[in-house]
């Protein structure tokens, strides 16, 4: 008796692939601006910035596959999303341009001239404080701020545990104020 293998065609995979691509699309749509705010806050440029988010979705949309848990989505994503940034890092220092027309962007609509200049010198103080902060400490804060992960998710991407991402963003947030305050008196 012979026994017939059915092998899908092109044809039947199409309902398969486009399933697959609207769900991937939806997750995009999601999570597109948390990750351009983790990007954005590593790189300070905006078009670099959506080069690199473009690289961040390209392979996770390659390796979608791969996750077991949808729910652990995010950790996964972020944890591309931090890999694409070493990544890049290694290949060239970091840029520390500010884009002015995001600046505007994130300010608060209604403010005044003076507000909007204030604003701006502050989120410059804060960018230039960060970066002599050690590597680690800079990650945690982009994960939490600019990317708004719950402190779990950091502790999985970054391979910690969560009372010790805790602890670490406590500290930092503790010293960025305090060197804030001395550079005002400066």
């Amino acid at each position: 008796m012979t026994t017939l293998r059915v092998v899908p065609s092109a044809a039947s995979d199409r309902p398969v692939l486009g399933r697959r691509i609207d769900k991937f699309a939806d997750k995009y749509r999601q999570f597109f601006p948390r990750v351009f705010a983790y990007v954005y806050g590593h790189t300070h440029n905006v078009h670099l910035a959506e080069d690199l988010v473009a690289d961040v979705f390209e392979r996770a949309f390659v390796k979608a596959d791969t996750l077991r848990n949808d729910e652990a989505f995010a950790t996964w994503l972020f944890t591309i999303a931090r890999n694409v940034i070493i990544s890049h890092a290694r290949k060239r220092h970091r840029e520390t341009v500010v884009d002015p027309d995001v600046l505007r962007e994130i300010a608060p609509s209604g403010t005044s001239v003076e507000g909007d200049i204030l604003l701006r010198e502050e989120m410059r103080t804060v960018s230039r404080l960060l970066q002599d902060f050690p590597q680690r400490e800079q990650d945690i804060i982009s994960l939490k701020f600019d990317a708004e992960l719950t402190n779990g998710q950091i502790a999985q991407i970054m391979g910690l545990g969560e009372p010790n991402v805790r602890v670490i963003l406590f500290r930092t947030l503790r010293k960025l104020r305090e060197q804030m305050v001395a550079d005002r008196r400066a």
